[in-house]
Formats: C-alpha cells, structure tokens, sequence
C-alpha cells in the first residue's frame, strides 16, 4: 500500500514544503493538496516548490475541477511540472465544491467532468483534445504523462469513474463504504472493457495517532462536515432511501443545517456539529498506531491502493513521524 499526504495550502507556504519533506523522509510517496484559490494560497505554485525540494514525491491537488481553470491552462501547469521535475504529478479532479461554491458557482455537471478528464490527460501528453470545440495541442509536449484520478461518491460518478479515470479518490474510510464503492467502479470498468484493476483505489481520511479518542475525534470531526456537502447533493439528487445510495454514507446528515466554508477543513469547524462520533470513528483512522494498522490492512484487502491521510489537525508532525515509524513499515510487509 502506498501512503500520501493531504495539506491545505495555508500560509507560509514553506511549512507545507517542509511537511512535504518530512513525508517523503518518513516513506509516503505521494503529496496532495486542496485546491481552493479563494480559501488558500494557488496549490501549483506551492507544488513547484514541492517537488524542487523533493526527489520520488508524486504531487497533485486533492482536488482541482473542471471550472475554476481552463483545461489547457491546467493541462499545461501539469505538463510544464512534469518537464520540470520528470513526470510526478498526478491530477486529482472532481465536480468542485469550496472553489466553486465559495465563488458563488455551482458544482460542474459530471456530463463536463467526463469531457474534462479525456481532455486534461491528452493535451498534458502531447494529444490533441477539443475544448469548447476548438482543437488543440500543446506542441512542447514530449513523452508526457499524467494520471487522472477522479473523486466522486453517487453512482453516476462511481461508473463515470469506472469508464475513463486512472484512479480513484474515496474520500472517507468506512470499510462498509468502500467496499461497495470499489464494486461500482470496478464494474463500471469491466463495463467500458477496460481492466478493472488498472484503475487506482485511494481512500483519503484523517488520521490522528495518539491513545485519547476524544481528542482526536474532535479535532476530525470537520471531516464528516467536509463529506456531508457532496452526501446532501446525493440526497438532493436522489433521495435519501433511493436504494441507488447506501444509507450507511447518507443518514447522518439530518441534522445539517448548511455549512460556512470559511471553516472549511479546520479543526473546531462550527458547522460540523450535527457529525456523530460514530461517523468520525466509522470515516477516519483514530488511537493507537495498531488500530490504524488493523483498519489500513481491512482496506487494502477491499483492493485500496493508497491511503491519503488527512493532516489536519494539532498534530501534523506527529502523525507523519508516527506513520513513518510504526504504520507504513507494518503495511509494507
């Protein structure tokens, strides 16, 4: 199983370079960031910097959408990295959600996502794609390559995923839950005759090592709010007992009452409230480094890749060195 890192790009941009560093040093392989340009400093100035300051680190934003850059804008950021520093990017894309909605934009449509991912992936290897019509081709382009991983969580984005990512982004870690959304995009795949095990499985959750469960469970609970946004666009498009969406992921956010995204992502957020403890136990990885141990091999047999940890929190560097330490080495044998 390979390990990454999740940051926002808080200022000072340095600290982000240099728990980045400290990543690589303690065998995670990949680098991921938000991409919010409104909330946090621009990520692919930051992630220059990133890889200049590292040698193996694969670095990506965690993730960016189809709206808030043109495709060739983005393709051409990736591609010029990837000459730069020799291939380790890998572009991490959904519909949007805090860079769009804080600009007062909606979410794009999965039908502009789809179109988004082929588009992205040809110009930042040298192919010719269609944006907005127009054809075009980035001519500097030479023996590119770029990964496109898609998050997603409703059916429709689990098949859309299946059918045309590399990768795919689960951002929660609910073993019940993964299970079944692997099984979608696997079968999506086979569906579209690609191999179902070419496609890259990722969860990404927070993690907080350390023995006092109430404290880490506060200061994870943000996530469950995270999440709830895109469980209450699944709601709102499908019902909450649709069948088509497992109620385990959509029952908790009754009691939501919005959300003020300039918490967003932080520990302490106000609007995450209405998240119980069993969510933050069921979603994150919580306790001693055996429990994150037992939980990390249950998703790797469920067919996960990679796992994302989340570092935000009131114990970055220790949750990285505790990682280094005890937990990777134990999911390397």
């Amino acid at each position: 199983m390979d390990f990454g890192l999740v940051l926002q790009t808080d200022p000072p941009a340095s600290r982000v370079v240099g728990l980045m560093k400290r990543a690589e040093r303690n065998g995670f392989t990949h680098g991921w960031t938000f991409d919010s340009a409104v909330l946090w400093q621009e990520p692919f100035v930051i992630h220059s910097q990133i890889l200049a300051a590292t040698t193996t680190l694969r670095v990506g934003p965690m993730v960016t959408n189809p709206g808030t850059r043109t495709w060739e804008v983005t393709a051409s950021t990736f591609a010029t990295l990837n000459d730069m520093f020799g291939n380790r990017t890998v572009c991490g894309i959904g519909r949007g959600d805090s860079a769009m909605r804080v600009a007062g934009r909606r979410p794009n449509t999965l039908a502009r996502l789809g179109e988004a991912v082929d588009a992205i992936r040809d110009l930042a290897e040298g192919r010719e794609a269609e944006v907005d019509g127009q054809p075009l081709r980035i001519p500097w382009v030479k023996d590119g390559r770029l990964p496109v991983w898609m998050a997603a969580y409703g059916p429709k984005a689990l098949a859309l995923t299946g059918r045309k990512a590399d990768g795919f982004i689960l951002q929660l870690a609910d073993p019940y839950l993964t299970e079944w959304m692997v099984k979608a995009v696997r079968a999506a795949a086979a569906e579209a005759g690609r191999d179902p095990a070419s496609v890259t499985v990722c969860v990404a959750a927070p993690a907080y090592v350390g023995d006092d469960l109430a404290h880490a469970r506060e200061q994870c609970r943000w996530f469950g709010g995270m999440v709830g946004n895109h469980v209450a666009d699944l709601v709102a498009r499908y019902g909450e007992h649709s069948g088509l969406v497992p109620e385990a992921l959509t029952s908790y956010i009754k009691g939501r009452q919005g959300y003020d995204y300039s918490h967003h992502g932080r520990a302490g957020n106000p609007s995450t409230d209405f998240v119980p403890d069993e969510i933050v136990d069921r979603f994150c990885l919580l306790g001693p480094p055996e429990a994150h141990i037992e939980k990390l091999r249950a998703l790797r047999d469920l067919g996960v890749d990679q796992f994302a940890v989340y570092d935000m929190h009131d114990a970055q560097e220790t949750t990285i060195d505790a990682y280094g330490a005890e937990i990777i080495p134990a999911l390397s044998r």
